[in-house]
């Protein structure tokens, strides 16, 4: 039997806003009729990547990628931004027309679950080494001028207290604290003083060394500094906070790490993130070893909610020099 709102016109349901509907209908069912242009969407889901490097991963020559990249952009499948010379796309966040939202994320999401073969897994692997091994290189060879370079973009002085603080109204003390990526250590001593046992991690030896004068230098007996990454498997299961000062716009996956924080977080665990907003001052990749020239606060979201974390607090600090930071809260399910 049909209810009274099935019987009504559809116009009275819902409105169709403009006269391109047909249109934006068909350039999405146009987008979404192609195996690669759906390959690039499993690609981008929680990441993006820029044209050389799908093209390496797609196996496929530029001007071909550059065809599908186009019409995806005009179904408003993805969006582009330009860091330095190069483009990089993204899924976009919404579809362009609200009435065809639930079609454009039922296609998203059915692109999301196709599986990558074997040699296109193996091609994403080498980006991924690569981005991660320009981190390391920078790291290795910059160590001791870092912080210098990184004061142009945001001094610890600035986002430390802020950080500090919302740790502290949402912390009661004790337990364990993971910070990722500690740099010369200057979180650590405020970690220390709040929790039992503090870990440092970092897969950068001159780091780590860095922050060991740190940790001598002011004899913080209860924190202890790790070599690796959070997919390690011996790092504890039953972490209580865990926290990110800077550290996601080095990495060549940053919406992997909100998937293995959730892991090593215990339920009801929380997690600090201080970050840069999406900005477009390229200088940062050369000088301070930036893979991503930060990230719009709806990315941040988007990886937490995906790795199973509610919001919390959120923080925003603006620099003189353009430059944005935001300071978030992220809460693990307990269930």
């Amino acid at each position: 039997m049909l209810d009274s709102a099935a019987m009504q016109p559809l116009q009275a349901r819902q409105a169709i806003p403009d006269a391109d509907a047909t249109g934006a209908l068909a350039a999405l069912c146009k987008a979404g009729a192609e195996p690669l242009r759906l390959a690039v969407l499993r690609l981008l889901h929680q990441d993006s990547f820029g044209v050389l490097e799908l093209c390496h991963i797609l196996d496929c020559k530029q001007s071909g990628l550059s065809h599908h990249l186009k019409i995806l952009a005009t179904a408003g499948l993805v969006t582009h931004r330009r860091e330095g010379n190069s483009l990089f796309y993204r899924r976009a966040d919404t579809a362009q027309h609200a009435w065809l939202e639930p079609l454009q994320q039922a296609l998203c999401t059915a692109a999301t679950e196709l599986p990558l073969d074997a040699a296109t897994r193996a091609r994403l692997l080498d980006i991924q080494q690569l981005r991660a091994q320009r981190s390391r290189q920078f790291f290795a060879e910059h160590a001791h001028t870092l912080k210098r370079q990184q004061e142009r973009v945001a001094s610890f002085e600035l986002y430390g207290p802020a950080a500090a603080e919302l740790l502290a109204e949402s912390h009661p003390g004790g337990g364990t604290a993971l910070e990722v990526g500690p740099g010369d250590g200057g979180f650590l001593p405020i970690l220390s003083q709040q929790f039992a046992r503090v870990i440092g991690l970092d897969n950068a030896p001159e780091m780590l060394a860095r922050a060991r004068e740190t940790v001598a230098a002011q004899a913080l007996g209860n924190v202890e500094l790790l070599a690796g990454d959070t997919a390690s498997t011996a790092l504890p299961a039953d972490i209580d906070w865990a926290v990110l000062n800077m550290v996601l716009h080095h990495n060549p996956e940053p919406a992997a790490i909100f998937h293995d924080l959730s892991r090593l977080l215990r339920p009801g665990g929380q997690l600090l993130v201080t970050e840069l907003c999406r900005h477009d001052q390229g200088w940062t990749r050369e000088s301070c070893g930036d893979l991503w020239l930060g990230f719009q606060p709806e990315d941040l979201s988007a990886w937490a909610e995906a790795a199973d974390f509610s919001e919390g607090k959120s923080i925003y600090l603006a620099q003189r020099n353009g430059f944005r930071v935001q300071i978030r809260h992220f809460i693990k399910h307990r269930a």
